[in-house]
């Protein structure tokens, strides 16, 4: 069977091919209403399929937006891809999603990848410094928004949460019930990154300490942001002689993590020890007891990130446009706090 062209379509509908491309294309031109209708119809009688490599080829761009993720694993960073794919599918988007692994060669390799594939865009959650990425972008002279992450090395526009106000929130609430101090679980790493959202978080407990006249001084502890190996390290942390009155974690899979490894040892939560965690996932309302959080609007910020991918969307501030969307962060009480909701 012959395949169907787009001049098929045009003869059935007794239109332009440059008409057809208009309906299929939505524009640049407007075609009338009941054009449109002719178009459609003989596109379904025909069973007409754009070739959407030949448009890409010839417009230079897919109707695709790349995006890479450090950890398709990571509840947070599954959920906020899946807010991605749908602001993306609101726009008639198809997303393309890379996992970094927390791996530089692994980050620029998706890159390379998905800007070659001439996407419309790429939206990125760096997991580093990224250097080398910062220097792929520049090569390509792409369209990047970052997501959740700045890293000093990349200047494209950013939509963010507010990290530092969330952690200091959470952390003042710990220590309104009473605790001696709130210690603190955050990365692998002794000096944290510029532009990590886990420094912010570091941030924000130091200053809710400090303001209640707190030393912060010891009470940091390293861990990986993953429950399992969290829970390694919270094993040892409450089995110890110093074993705290209270935990900030610098993710939810941190505290989840943390409430199983007290639940082993028969530490009652809230009763003998209180726990918070950041991100707000699906699964903190469902942990025993559930969790306490901070949570940020990901959908919005999804929304934020697609919109400015494949447009302008940035305020102009003087004379030149805004590079943050910052999002602000809330404070989401339940159990696991010493809270009776």
């Amino acid at each position: 069977m012959a395949k169907v062209t787009r001049d098929d379509v045009a003869r059935l509908a007794g239109t332009s091919t440059a008409v057809v491309s208009y309906v299929i294309n939505n524009g640049p031109r407007p075609v009338a209403p009941a054009t449109r209708e002719r178009v459609l119809a003989a596109i379904k009688e025909l069973g007409y399929r754009p070739d959407r490599v030949a448009q890409a080829m010839a417009s230079r761009r897919t109707d695709l937006i790349g995006l890479i993720v450090p950890d398709t694993r990571q509840p947070f960073f599954a959920e906020m891809a899946h807010a991605v794919e749908q602001a993306a599918a609101e726009r008639g988007k198809m997303v393309l999603v890379g996992n970094a692994n927390y791996l530089d060669e692994r980050e620029v390799h998706y890159l390379r990848a998905f800007l070659g594939m001439r996407v419309s865009g790429l939206i990125l959650i760096s997991q580093g410094p990224s250097e080398h990425a910062a220097a792929e972008i520049d090569a390509w002279d792409a369209r990047v928004v970052l997501l959740h992450r700045r890293p000093d090395a990349i200047d494209d526009v950013a939509v963010m949460t507010d990290d530092v106000w969330g952690a200091q929130l959470a952390t003042r609430h710990l220590l309104e019930h009473g605790h001696p101090y709130v210690a603190f679980l955050g990365g692998t790493e002794e000096t944290p990154k510029s532009g990590d959202p886990v420094t912010d978080h570091v941030e924000g407990w130091r200053r809710a300490m400090q303001e209640s006249g707190k030393s912060a001084e010891g009470r940091y502890f390293q861990a990986p942001y993953n429950r399992y190996d969290a829970y390694q390290v919270a094993l040892k942390l409450l089995a110890g002689p110093q074993r705290p009155p209270a935990i900030m974690c610098a993710t939810d899979d941190q505290a989840i993590g943390v409430l199983r490894a007290a639940r082993e040892l028969r530490i009652d939560v809230p009763g003998e020890l209180a726990v918070a965690g950041f991100d707000d996932v699906k699964e903190a309302a469902l942990t025993d007891p559930p969790l306490t959080t901070v949570a940020s609007d990901r959908e919005a910020m999804a929304r934020a990130a697609v919109d400015l991918v494949l447009d302008d969307g940035l305020r102009v501030v003087g004379s030149r446009r805004e590079r943050l969307r910052q999002f602000p962060s809330r404070l989401v009480v339940r159990r696991s706090c010493g809270c009776g909701g």
